[in-house]
């Protein structure tokens, strides 16, 4: 069987080049393509491709808006977001979209290829990196919302007091809480606990 692929990507050159590289590969047939959320999704109902290849930053309708809408309009069909967002916030609005696969762009053309493939088969793929960051999301999870709080206030610069001072804690207690949040997230400094926050979108970098 063919997997007829449809492409939503703004950058022309990007588009095509990936146009062109999937035409290559046996087996795939690239059906359309599309440099706008609104033309990605016009596009999917005119031609009903088997798999999307979505940029998730598109001009008049983002990709996570795109996916939404295909999934209620076309609900076979396999939306894999190709993009530049590792974060792990973009990878969950995705997900929940009902995107089938997320993709970092940089990949090389095999993992793509595969990843239609696992998509087109009733298989969900994430690149391997962001397997290793749905970890530190389920750990995430684990955090309580004291600690949760915490975790912001200390990943936006503040100190311990000022913490305890906003939260109406014992500096006391922010430390344990600290100590508490990087044993759950295996993380050793401050510095890593900013990191960790602003790629989980819990601060804003």
């Amino acid at each position: 069987m063919t997997i007829r692929v449809a492409i939503a990507e703004d950058q022309r050159l990007v588009r095509e080049a990936l146009g062109a590289l999937i035409a290559r590969e046996e087996g795939m047939e690239v059906v359309g393509q599309a440099a706008t959320g609104r033309e990605a999704v016009d596009l999917c109902l005119s031609v009903r491709p088997d798999v999307l290849v979505l940029d998730i930053s598109l001009p008049e309708m983002d990709g996570v808006a795109v996916a939404r809408t295909l999934r209620g309009k076309i609900p076979k069909l396999k939306v894999l977001a190709l993009t530049v967002h590792a974060e792990a916030h973009f990878v969950r609005e995705m997900m929940k979209a009902g995107a089938a696969g997320y993709l970092i762009k940089g990949s090389a053309l095999a993992e793509l290829s595969h990843a239609i493939r696992v998509v087109t088969a009733e298989g969900r793929y994430l690149s391997p990196e962001l397997d290793q960051q749905e970890a530190g999301a389920a750990a995430s999870r684990a955090l309580s919302a004291r600690e949760r709080e915490v975790l912001a206030l200390l990943a936006g610069g503040r100190r311990s007091g000022e913490i305890a001072q906003a939260l109406g804690i014992s500096p006391g207690t922010v430390e344990a809480h600290r100590r508490n949040i990087m044993r759950k997230l295996d993380l050793h400094s401050v510095a890593d606990l900013t990191r960790y926050a602003v790629r989980e979108g819990i601060v804003q970098p």
